[in-house]
This record gives C-alpha cells, sequence and structure tokens, in this order.
C-alpha cells in the first residue's frame, strides 16, 4: 500500500509572522522573545515580516491573537509570556483560559499559533526553559504554515 506522506518543514522565507508578547514577568519574556527571534532567523524570516505586540499577561494574548488572525496578514502567530505558581488557585485559571483561548483562536481562524507561554512553578523553572520555549514556539508555527501549504497543494 503506497502512503502519501505529507511534511513539513520549520523554515519559511517570506512569512508574515505576528507575535503576541504578554509584559508580565518582564524578564521571562524578553527571553521567550529572543529565542523566538533567533528562530525567525534561521528559518529565513526578515525582521520586516514580524509584527511585535505587547499584552499586560497571557489572559489577554488571546483577544490580540484574534485580531491579529481577522486581519488575514498573518502566515502564523507566536503567543510567547510566562505564568508562575503563586499562593493561590489563581494560577490554575490564568493558565488553563490562556491556554485554552489560544487554542480556541488557533482553531477558529484556522492560523497556526505556536503557543510559547510557559506555565511553571518557579521563577528558575521559567529561566531554564525561556530560550528552548521561544524557539519551539516558532517552529512549530511555521512548521504547521508550510503543512497547511502542502495540505493545500494536494488538492
Amino acid at each position: 500500500m503506497a502512503v502519501n506522506r505529507i511534511t513539513a518543514a520549520s523554515r519559511r522565507e517570506g512569512a508574515r509572522v505576528g507575535i503576541v508578547l504578554a509584559r508580565f514577568n518582564p524578564a521571562i519574556g524578553e527571553g521567550l522573545l529572543a529565542g523566538a527571534l533567533a528562530a525567525l532567523a534561521d528559518a529565513g524570516v526578515a525582521d520586516e515580516r514580524v509584527t511585535l505586540v505587547t499584552v499586560p499577561g497571557a489572559l489577554e494574548a488571546p483577544l490580540a491573537l484574534q485580531r491579529l488572525a481577522q486581519s488575514g496578514d498573518y502566515d502564523a502567530l507566536v503567543a510567547l509570556g510566562a505564568v508562575i505558581r503563586g499562593d493561590t488557585y489563581h494560577f490554575e485559571i490564568v493558565c488553563n483560559e490562556s491556554a485554552a483561548g489560544v487554542s480556541s483562536v488557533a482553531l477558529e481562524f484556522g492560523v497556526p499559533i505556536g503557543n510559547g507561554i510557559l506555565t511553571c512553578d518557579t521563577e528558575a523553572q521559567a529561566r531554564s526553559r525561556m530560550d528552548t520555549k521561544g524557539r519551539e514556539a516558532v517552529q512549530a508555527a511555521l512548521e504547521l504554515a508550510n503543512l497547511f501549504d502542502a495540505i493545500d497543494d494536494e488538492d
């Protein structure tokens, strides 16, 4: 049996990418952003093809992503931020609702979104993950954008 495999790489020259960065936990956010921007450069995405918007925190990210997706101007979107556990249940609410919101936007608009919103118990955990997770969020979004193109080309 011959199986038609569709695969995609994370290189995407000429892509238009929107990044939503939560300003809460700014040092972690800047580390995530540095990793994301490095991954975009590695993928061949020119700086002028990247739009960066900031929002107060992780709960506001889905709404900004939605507005970017509504524009139809982006091949891929990336959400960046950090939620660090505190002493209250608020951590679980923010983590769950921001993740659900990001997924909801991706499904509603069919735009790939790399979710680089960290949910960590400690600041040290977040710091140790920020570069890698910023990179991985971009790589995932670009790979999906390429995959969608490959699927569409199959028709």
